[in-house]
């Protein structure tokens, strides 16, 4: 029988707590929850977790300090759980690296869906698929750029930029289709799912993620470039 699939959840209320953990753990996961921001780093620090359920407002450290932090030291699915609604909240958190966000109240349902389509995604992107791999190339040169596809590398020049699993897996993507335009909604076929329930603003922020990072300027990019009305189109 495979192992239980772990969730940390960093929520302060505890009602809503509860429910989280009641629902996850009814769909068979195993879930521990903190109540403190202050006690996350230390949380992953003594215990693996394979996603992490995070509040934005927490006593102590905010979700976005957090996320910050979560995602400079290691890779793993971010679930922003957060009472707001507005369009630049959801796409700081995204910014700030998370996958995905929920806004309360949450359907019960919804929030196990999602649960399981980021992990069902990061569990793909992370698997070694032999037939596959064969038919990739070993590096694709773009400008600049060394995309190393088996190592899941990223070089700029002679610099190694570190990709999270999600922002290489859409750099792959664009740099194995050149010069073919993708809409948002493609991406997110592509690289989500079907099923993956969400909107286009978790498309616009991990482009804009990677822009930063392999752009000379990411306010005039000219490798991953906008093609308005239509979408995104990587140029080589």
């Amino acid at each position: 029988m495979a192992d239980k699939k772990r969730i940390l959840i960093v929520e302060d209320d505890a009602d809503i707590s509860m429910v989280e953990e009641a629902y996850l753990e009814s769909a068979g996961f195993e879930t521990k929850i903190v109540t403190e921001g202050t006690a996350v780093s230390a949380m992953l620090e003594k215990e693996q977790f394979d996603l992490i359920l995070l509040d934005l407002m927490l006593p102590g450290k905010s979700g976005y300090e957090i996320c910050r932090e979560i995602r400079d030291q290691i890779d793993i699915p971010i679930l922003m759980v957060t009472a707001r609604t507005e369009s630049v909240d959801k796409i700081r958190g995204l910014g700030l690296g998370a996958d995905d966000y929920i806004a309360k109240p949450f359907d019960p349902a919804e929030l196990v869906a999602r649960v399981h389509a980021n992990l069902r995604q990061y569990e793909r992107l992370q698997k070694k698929i032999p037939k596959e791999k064969k038919e990739e190339p070993e590096e694709i040169r773009i400008q600049d750029l060394r995309i190393l596809v088996n190592s899941w590398k990223v070089y700029k020049g002679e610099r190694e930029i570190r990709f999270p699993n999600r922002e290489f897996e859409i750099l792959k993507f664009f740099a194995m289709n050149p010069n073919i335009v993708f809409s948002k909604e493609q991406i997110f076929e592509k690289i989500w799912g079907y099923d993956y329930v969400g909107d286009s603003a978790t498309v616009m922020v991990h482009i804009n993620r990677i822009r930063e990072k392999i752009e000379d300027d990411s306010k005039n990019p000219k490798i991953l470039e906008t093609v308005w009305g239509a979408g995104y189109r990587l140029n080589r």
